[in-house]
């Protein structure tokens, strides 16, 4: 019994087909291997793995670092979100510095602060809760703190020190509406920690302690 002989044509049927089914299997040999990487991930920050949370955090802040500002965004809050360094990681959290300074512009023909640096803080503490809780993939972190560091002049020269504190939860994020809630709202929602002088300046505040400034922590809810 002789076996058909196929036509060149057919030939290449079957080498086309060969090659199709290839790729498809490579492609969902590469899909499958980076789901298990990514499942692999969250169960480690999920069970606390230090060095899994600063690899991927850390590997987050570097690329928003690089990336184009996000339509809609202050400049100057962009600046402050890149500006964003990862100081500490824990098991349940992380802790964020970054920096605000007060904006400035012509006002009836002389230069004027338009936004002071706090309130510059709070929109970078509000931008970068949001995105550290939600935009970094595959670390649902429980909390996150966020330092915002002003500079300071005097007759020595100049330096930063933090002027907000805000330990960002995911519990109080979850019920806030972000959409409807300006950075204050959002700040005082947190508990943001911070102090003024008699004429409404900040003070430096101590990112390390854990007492009230005397802001009310305020939780919203949808209805």
């Amino acid at each position: 019994m002789t076996l058909p002989l196929l036509a060149a044509s057919d030939y290449g049927l079957v080498i086309a087909v060969a090659v199709l089914f290839l790729m498809f299997f490579a492609v969902g040999w590469v899909i499958m291997q980076g789901t298990r990487a990514q499942m692999a991930w969250r169960r480690a920050v999920d069970a606390g793995d230090v060095p899994t949370i600063r690899m991927l955090v850390g590997e987050e802040l570097l690329r928003w670092k690089t990336i184009r500002m996000p339509k809609g965004t202050r400049p100057s809050v962009w600046h402050g979100v890149q500006s964003a360094e990862l100081v500490d990681v824990q098991p349940d959290g992380v802790r964020i510095t970054a920096s605000a300074d007060g904006q400035y512009a012509q006002v009836d023909g002389e230069r004027r602060e338009v936004s002071g640096p706090l309130a510059e803080g709070m929109r970078v503490t509000a931008k970068l809760a949001d995105m550290v809780l939600y935009d970094i993939p595959n670390a649902k972190l429980p909390y996150v703190q966020i330092d915002i560091y002003s500079t300071y002049r005097d007759d020595t020269g100049s330096s930063q020190r933090c002027i907000l504190s805000t330990k960002c939860q995911r519990d109080v994020a979850d019920v806030l509406a972000w959409d409807e809630m300006d950075a204050e709202e959002v700040v005082q929602a947190f508990g943001g920690r911070f102090l003024l002088d008699d004429r409404g300046n900040p003070l430096a505040v101590n990112p390390e302690s854990t007492t009230a400034s005397g802001v009310p922590a305020a939780f919203y809810k949808d209805d």
